[in-house]
This record gives structure tokens, C-alpha cells and sequence, in this order.
């Protein structure tokens, strides 16, 4: 009985090992300085196929919008609100409402005003909600640190 109870136990860890962590999204970042005092920083997800995540102006009642923290500095300010293109747009079933959402990449911007002439490091985090037409996985945190060069 022990033997078989070990047998089943190493099998069963055997297969939640090979389980394989759903994450259809990944993000890259960058930053370009326009001027001496400004940037931008860039947020991009590339997402699987089959798969979308939301609209940062996704009306409530429905999915958790991509969103953007970008705690306080010393070295620079938020210039006005993150931008995004065009989303698509849809009726979802599962929500009852119509969502903004965005497919293969979307590059996300937010302007910034610096307040040193040298290279600094914008830090901050993201929250975004993916989904396919089967199912969405759990609002996701993703901590980023874009550094800026010196001008």
C-alpha cells in the first residue's frame, strides 16, 4: 500500500511539473528623449494568437483595463495620461457589454517631463487582463524600470 501511495504521489508531481503556466503576453519597454527637458516611454505587449488584453479606456463593468503606476520621482513628471492607437471593438457575451481590446501588439505611451539633463530610469508597474474566447486568465502585476538616456 505505502509503495503504491508513493507511486501515485510521484506521479502526480510529475505531471503538475510538466503543467505548463499560461502567459500569452510579454512585454518589452523603451524610451526616447524628444527634447532636453522631455521623453517618452514606450510599453509593448506582443500577445498570442487567439489572445487579447484590453483597452487602458475600458468602460467599467467588464474586464480589468490594462493600466499604468508610475510612482512619484524627483527626476521627472507625468506629462498627461498613457496613450494607446485605436482599439478594436467587440460585444462580449461573457461580460455583457461591448470592450476595446487589442490583438498581436499595441505600444502604449506616456510622456514624460524630465527635470535632469542626465540619464534617469522611469520605473513603475502595469495591471492588465488577457483573455481568448474560452477563457481569461487572472489580472496579471507586472513591475517595469525603462531607463532614459542623458540627452
Amino acid at each position: 500500500m505505502k509503495k503504491l501511495l508513493v507511486l501515485l504521489t510521484v506521479l502526480g508531481l510529475s505531471v503538475s511539473a510538466f503543467a505548463q503556466i499560461e502567459a500569452p503576453v510579454k512585454w518589452a519597454y523603451a524610451a526616447k528623449r524628444i527634447s532636453g527637458t522631455e521623453a517618452v516611454v514606450f510599453l509593448r505587449a506582443t500577445i498570442e494568437p487567439e489572445w487579447h488584453i484590453y483597452s487602458i479606456n475600458q468602460k467599467d463593468g467588464g474586464p480589468v483595463k490594462t493600466s499604468f503606476t508610475f510612482p512619484a520621482s524627483k527626476e521627472y513628471s507625468l506629462e498627461g495620461k498613457a496613450s494607446e492607437p485605436a482599439p478594436l471593438v467587440k460585444f462580449e457575451k461573457a461580460f455583457g457589454i461591448d470592450v476595446s481590446y487589442f490583438e498581436k501588439t499595441v505600444t502604449f505611451q506616456q510622456k514624460i517631463k524630465l527635470k535632469t539633463a542626465g540619464a534617469t530610469v522611469v520605473k513603475g508597474s502595469l495591471e492588465y487582463m488577457t483573455c481568448n474566447d474560452r477563457k481569461c486568465l487572472p489580472p496579471d502585476d507586472v513591475d517595469f524600470s525603462i531607463p532614459v538616456p542623458a540627452k
